[in-house]
């Protein structure tokens, strides 16, 4: 029609015949081992910034040694050791087995595996493990040593964390006419 002549391999509905020298839609062939598996290295390290999930851990390893000050917005594991102050006040810390912490520490939530020298204060909790060493003053809502752990210092229990996340429940659950009879 209309002085087109139409090869019958190339109507409407045929696929034409792959050259050789074009590529396919095949998947490409995996390789024996990732990047990850040849360097035994995590993925966190590889994730770009500003990428942190809520489930994210950011991880300081055993071979690692920090002076100076530590302040983010993820979840941090510390195998290494570290000297300075430690602020994620949204977070949760863990201080590793083989850590070894002198720092001043402000999180949300502290869970000590291994030995912290200086002061932690968490808004949350703080716990202390076992095999957990911490020699310095806490400040907290809610505290947990467990037997064998080792502690010296003064503990602070921390009533206005615990208010305040009490006094946003009943104000999200008061009807009006409650909350505007109630007094805080």
């Amino acid at each position: 029609m209309w002085g087109n002549t139409k090869k019958p391999d190339t109507q409407f509905g045929a696929q034409p015949e792959p050259s050789k020298n074009l590529p396919t839609n095949q998947p490409p062939k995996s390789a024996p081992a990732s990047w990850e598996e040849t360097n035994a290295m995590s993925t966190d390290a590889m994730r770009p910034l500003g990428g942190a999930t809520s489930g994210a851990t950011a991880r300081l390893g055993a071979s690692l040694h920090v002076k100076g000050e530590i302040s983010g917005n993820e979840d941090l594991l510390i195998d290494g050791s570290v000297e300075g102050l430690i602020q994620l006040d949204d977070r949760k810390l863990t201080v590793g087995a083989t850590a070894k912490v002198t720092a001043d520490i402000i999180a949300r939530e502290v869970v000590v595996f291994g030995t912290v020298k200086g002061n932690l204060r968490a808004k949350d909790r703080i716990e202390i493990k076992k095999d957990g060493s911490v020699n310095g003053d806490l400040t907290t809502a809610r505290i947990m040593i467990e037997d064998g752990a080792y502690f010296k210092g003064s503990i602070e229990i921390d009533k206005s964390a615990e208010k305040e996340g009490a006094n946003a429940f009943a104000r999200s659950n008061a009807t009006p006419a409650a909350a505007a009879t109630k007094t805080i």
